[in-house]
């Protein structure tokens, strides 16, 4: 796969995701909960950027969104310059082919009405031209043993393989299409921890092999920093801060990306003597997120502008953090001058 470090093969521009709430005899819109606002992150040709954030922040709807699967509200997706959040004949086209997806649970994503060699297959029904009748058996067979899959086993059903096996049958049908970006959602989430190693290894085997781009979604943070080159830190639906993975894991500048942090239990002997700053409380609702920052209701910096003001995501310490008071382990101030939850 060429690599064109001129192109974006990824970019989401300030993208809302609003879901209707409906009530009633006839089930009438009356009101909206904004899943995402203004979301806007770009991947590069090969990296491994990684999406993270509490359940509920919004990562799985927008990483629908980015594959077509629920629509966008406002903004832009842009794949390789061209915008493909219309959802128009052309988009249909385009996105499948530069843009795949591997979920989370591998085995409700495949049809268990289907063998492996047909859930494959069907992408090459659809886009005809991308692999020619021909060499579809050896296409099929090389995708199968790249994955650490036998080919033998192409006329199997998801059934009778392990978590860990579908899941590669899952990567295997993301690559069919020889995309050069693949959403991660949740990916390894399922799996054993033995088997999450396993995918990990060959997740990345497969970057350095066919230079695939990846957005990594994850609630384990061992292995987005592990995995990851850059990360993205998602609250209540807004981006809070990006920058690269030493500079999130060793000096974040959001409040919520540093009790984030400091919420993962203590395993390393060199990190039992830092200080904690844990988030105040549960998060709000997304269908009445807070005034100004959206994190300060649970912030221990927060102040009087926190609750006023809404602070862009702006470039700050070599990354982006949206907070008024970015910084590595601020001052914590006095209840008295906290704006109230």
């Amino acid at each position: 796969m060429t690599t064109d470090l001129t192109t974006k093969w990824l970019e989401v521009r300030d993208v809302n995701i609003d879901y209707p709430i409906r009530g009633g005899i006839f089930r009438r819109v009356k009101g909206h909960v904004s899943a995402v606002s203004g979301a806007s992150f770009d991947v590069a040709p090969g990296e491994t950027l990684g999406l993270v954030g509490e359940s509920g922040c919004g990562k799985t709807s927008l990483a629908r969104a980015i594959v077509g699967l629920t629509p966008t509200s406002h903004g832009q997706i842009l794949v390789e310059g061209q915008d493909v959040s219309r959802g128009g004949t052309v988009d249909r086209q385009i996105m499948p082919r530069r843009v795949q997806m591997v979920f989370q649970d591998p085995f409700s994503s495949l049809n268990p009405r289907m063998t492996v060699r047909q859930i494959i297959g069907r992408a090459w029904q659809i886009h005809q031209d991308v692999v020619p009748p021909s060499d579809r058996e050896a296409t099929l067979a090389d995708l199968l043993a790249r994955v650490g899959l036998n080919p033998d086993h192409a006329d199997r059903y998801p059934h009778q393989f392990s978590g860990g096996q579908r899941q590669r049958i899952g990567i295997a049908r993301a690559l069919a299409l020889r995309p050069h970006v693949i959403v991660c959602d949740e990916a390894v989430s399922a799996l054993d921890v033995s088997i999450r190693a396993q995918i990990v290894n060959l997740l990345q085997d497969l970057q350095v092999e066919l230079g695939i781009a990846y957005l990594f979604i994850a609630h384990d943070l061992s292995i987005v920093e592990h995995l990851c080159d850059r990360v993205a830190v998602m609250y209540l639906g807004k981006i809070v801060e990006i920058g690269n993975r030493d500079q999130i894991f060793r000096s974040p500048t959001h409040p919520y990306t540093q009790s984030l942090l400091d919420s993962v239990p203590v395993t390393r002997p060199w990190r039992v003597n830092r200080s904690v700053s844990l988030a105040n409380g549960d998060p709000p609702s997304p269908a009445n997120p807070p005034s100004g920052c959206r994190f300060h209701t649970r912030c221990p910096r927060a102040r009087q502008i926190c609750a006023d003001v809404e602070p862009p995501l702006a470039e700050h310490d070599a990354r982006l953090s949206a907070c008024h008071f970015a910084g590595p382990r601020g001052p914590v101030v006095a209840d008295t001058d906290r704006s109230p939850a």
